[in-house]
């Protein structure tokens, strides 16, 4: 079953330096309704504008992953580590049993990029932080995997306390694939548009549109305009 909202449907937040579109509840925006998928709990498409950024602050016991769709994120937290990630690259953050950090963007270009906060499997463990480069070229036949909490995927993906999978890619006007779904999916537009199908529904999916694919074992993408797709496969409670 798909259950498709369109990006004007999102919560919105305007603070002139950050503009924001909650897929879930978050911070001044609440919805009963939309407290997550499931063990993805925040998903939030974020507008940044040049020199300005989130100061330090702490967060506990969250898996948290940024990919970046433009411009590039500084990263900076009380564990020492320190790095900028751009475009084209993801980074994650486990939380642990307590961090503090702070994120700016510092060129002088807007940074857009999609905040992504996962529940833990694994409580009060070390906090920790990485990134890696993937690449950036178009996909034929599947989406890249991403992040991962799978032992088998690691050195393929960037690991998190969850079990949980986060595919993206580009894809070029007229691919076609069928990805397989573990335990239910949220699919993000994050450029163009493309079809999604299941076996009891469709829907197209335009720029900033969510969707959430649920009881079924596999999707379908056509992408019906060059385009991006992030693909978060993450458990149930």
């Amino acid at each position: 079953m798909i259950t498709h909202y369109a990006y004007n449907r999102l919560g919105k937040a305007n603070h002139g330096w950050l503009k924001s579109s909650h897929h879930f509840s978050f911070a001044n925006y609440y919805n009963p309704r939309r407290m997550g998928f499931g063990t993805l709990r925040v998903v939030n498409d974020d507008w940044v504008q040049p020199g300005t950024g989130f100061g330090s602050h702490p967060h506990k016991n969250m898996e948290i992953i940024s990919y970046i769709r433009t411009g590039a994120i500084s990263h900076q937290d009380s564990t020492g580590n320190k790095g900028t990630v751009q475009a084209g690259e993801i980074q994650v953050m486990s939380a642990g049993r307590g961090i503090v950090h702070s994120e700016y963007n510092l060129t002088k270009t807007p940074l857009t990029f999609y905040q992504i906060w996962i529940e833990t499997d694994s409580y009060n463990v070390q906090p920790r932080w990485d990134s890696k480069i993937f690449p950036t070229k178009a996909v034929s036949t599947e989406l890249q995997l991403l992040v991962s909490g799978y032992p088998e995927d690691k050195g393929d993906a960037l690991f998190i306390h969850q079990k949980a999978r986060i595919f993206g890619g580009k894809l070029t006007k007229g691919v076609k694939f069928e990805h397989t779904i573990n335990h239910q999916a949220y699919i993000l537009a994050s450029d163009g548009t493309f079809e999604i199908q299941d076996s009891s529904s469709k829907s197209i999916m335009n720029k900033g549109d969510g969707a959430e694919v649920s009881k079924s074992k596999t999707v379908t993408i056509t992408a019906l305009s060059n385009c991006e797709v992030v693909l978060i496969d993450a458990p149930e409670h």
